[in-house]
Order: C-alpha cells, then structure tokens, then sequence
C-alpha cells in the first residue's frame, strides 16, 4: 500500500514537472521595427520584447535567446517583482541568461526586459529568416520545453530581377502568339486585353522598391495568370475561327440541296441523298467542335472543325458535280451546254442581229428584182 501510495506521489511529481518545464517561460510586449514588409539585406532591424519565468525559486534552466541578424546588440534587464537589476549588454548571435540570475524565491515575480538591435542577413534565396528564438537548456545543456520562435522574411533582391525576366519572355511569347493569329485574321482582342494587363503589372513589380517584395510577387503572380488567360483565349479563338471556316462549304451546299429538294426531278434523286448525308456528317463534326470549345478543349475542336471542313467540302463538290451533270443532259447528246448563253442577254442581241441583217438582205433582193422589171 505505501508503495503504491509512493508510486501516485512521484507520478504526480513528474507531471507537475512537466509542467513546469513546458510553461517555463511566456514572451509578450513583442515589438518590431520596422513592423511590416519584407526585409532586404542590410535593413537595420530594432526589436524588444519581455520574458516572464512562471518559476522564480524552481528555475534550474538558463535561458537562451538566438538571432539571425548580423552584427546583434543585445541588452536585457532582470525585474524581480517589478524592481529592475543593473542592465546587462552582450554581443554575438546567442545570449544566455544562466540559471543562478534567474532562481528567486517562491512567488516572485521574475521578468526579463530584452531589446535587440541588428541587420538583416544577406540570403541566396528569398525566405523566412528567425530573428529572435528563445528556449531553456537544462544543466546537461539539453533544450527543455518548448522554443519561442519569431521569424520574418528576408528577400534576395536577385528574385524579383529574375521573376520579372521570365515574366517579360512569357509576355513576349504572348505578343509574338497575338501578331501571328491577327495575320492570319482571327480575332485576338480577348488575348490582347490579357497582354497589356499582365504587362502593367509586370511594369509595376520592377518599379516597387524591395521592401515591397511581396506585392511585387503578388503583381508578377497575378501577370503570368493574365499571359496563360491570354495565350487560353488566343487557342480558343482560333478554333472559333476554324469552325467558322468549316461552317462556309456548308452554307455554301445548303443553297444547292435547297434548289434541288425544290426541283421534283431532282428531290429524289440518289446523288441528292449522298450530298446531304456528307453534309449531314459535316454538321456533328461542327456540333462536336462547339462541344470542344464548351468544356475548353480547344485542340480537339480545331480538329472536329477540320474534319467538318473536309466533309462538307466534299458535300459541296459532290453537290457541284451533280449540278453539272443536270445540266449536261438538259440538251442533245452531243451538243455543247449552252444554258449560259440563253440564260443571259447574248440570245436577245443575236436574234435582233439576225432580223437587221434579214431586213437589209430583203430589201437588196427587193431593189434587184424591181430593176429586173423594168428592163423586162
């Protein structure tokens, strides 16, 4: 019984340990300058802080604080409740506060007023830099509980140069698209919308200073999604334009399969049924290009437009062939189609020839045979 009794207490003990250990310490008043924007290298940063142990006679960890700015001035004072010791400074990246300054009595209140001065570190890529990490060590110099870590994030000024390069060589791959489509007629509006957007916001990342990195990247972010929505819309005008480029072999035979569905010689004729099966395959492949278009595969529907292309061309030369065959057999086997001359004003010009010249001819005989009377 006193055994398990024994065992209890020291399960006790150790939770109220580990408790101890993990609320060591608690960081407040964090103040930073400068307070917002990223950091270039070389940026004076001052920052301070307060420190409060929850433990003053049970404290047996010192205290270390940590930085990555360069050439750090640190500067702290111990306040036991509220009365301040001498202030102590120190150089270097790390600061450690030993144990023996910070063991009081039981129920003192035990703070540590830290200020801290220092550059910004120069980085090889931009990222998120700790300036201030603050932790216990144990006697054995092992870390206990859990760290206090304050990062910011210092930028590589060689980052934006470079993002606003590609940027600009995908603005130019963009321009040389629009000027490639708009000689070959299809409308690039759309696209051209989306270049000059991307192009005013890459202007205005170059011209941001570097503590305005981060809308920097923001405007070189939101350009590239304006070059994609660009180069998007220039590939979705472009299958427009195929399609409306297959559509005219079909408007074209839709006037011919009218005259003849209107004709009853020809309104069931066996070639008129080919034609308008070739037509008919050609408009589902322009239905299925719209389709394409509608779900944003634009490739697919150039390709659908292509092959509406093809077949209603071939319903449209198809279409002419039988046309021109209606009109072979119109006249005598043999003859030369002439439906073109009597379908024009050369017939009426001829006949009203032929009658002057029948005049003049009939007149001369007349004259002749009146002269051939009198000599009787």
């Amino acid at each position: 019984m006193k055994g398990l009794t024994k065992l209890i207490l020291i399960s006790v003990l150790l939770v109220l340990l580990v408790t101890a250990v993990a609320d060591a310490f608690s960081v407040s008043s964090m103040s930073i300058n400068p307070s917002s924007g990223a950091l270039t290298p070389g940026t004076n940063v001052d920052i301070s802080y307060t420190v409060t142990e929850e433990s003053g006679a049970t404290t047996e960890n010192s205290l270390v604080m940590s930085t990555a700015l360069t050439s750090p001035q640190w500067s702290y004072i111990i306040y036991v409740n509220g009365n301040p010791t001498s202030p102590t400074q120190s150089n270097g990246q790390t600061l450690t506060i030993s144990s023996f300054l910070l063991e009081y009595k039981s129920g003192d209140e035990v703070t540590i007023g830290v200020t801290l001065s220092g550059a910004a570190p120069t980085v090889t890529s931009t990222g998120n830099q700790t300036l201030v990490n603050i932790y216990e060590v144990d006697s054995n110099g092992n870390q206990a509980g859990t760290p206090y870590t304050y990062t910011t994030l210092v930028v590589n000024t060689a980052d934006v140069t470079t993002a606003v390069a590609n940027a600009n060589s995908q603005l130019s791959q963009l321009k040389t698209d629009i000027d490639e489509k708009s000689s070959q007629g299809i409308d690039t509006s759309a696209a051209e919308a989306q270049y000059n957007s991307a192009q005013s916001l890459i202007s205005q990342a170059g011209s941001l200073p570097s503590s305005q990195y981060t809308q920097a990247l923001n405007n070189i972010q939101t350009a590239t999604t304006d070059i994609t929505n660009g180069e998007s819309l220039l590939d979705k005008a472009w299958a427009e334009a195929e399609i409306s480029t297959a559509q005219g072999p079909i408007n074209n035979v839709d006037a011919l399969i009218a005259f003849f569905q209107g004709n009853q010689s020809t309104a069931n004729d066996a070639r008129l049924s080919t034609v308008v099966t070739e037509r008919e395959i050609a408009v589902s492949y322009i239905s299925a290009a719209n389709d394409a278009i509608t779900s944003g595969n634009y490739a697919q529907a150039r390709s659908k437009a292509e092959q509406a292309y093809t077949e209603g061309n071939q319903s449209y030369n198809d279409a002419l062939t039988f046309q021109a065959a209606l009109q072979t057999t119109s006249w005598l086997p043999g003859l030369p189609d002439l439906s073109g001359v009597f379908s024009s004003g050369i017939l009426i010009i001829g006949v009203i020839v032929v009658i002057i010249v029948l005049v003049i001819v009939g007149i001369i005989i007349h004259r002749k045979r009146s002269r051939w009377d009198e000599l009787g």
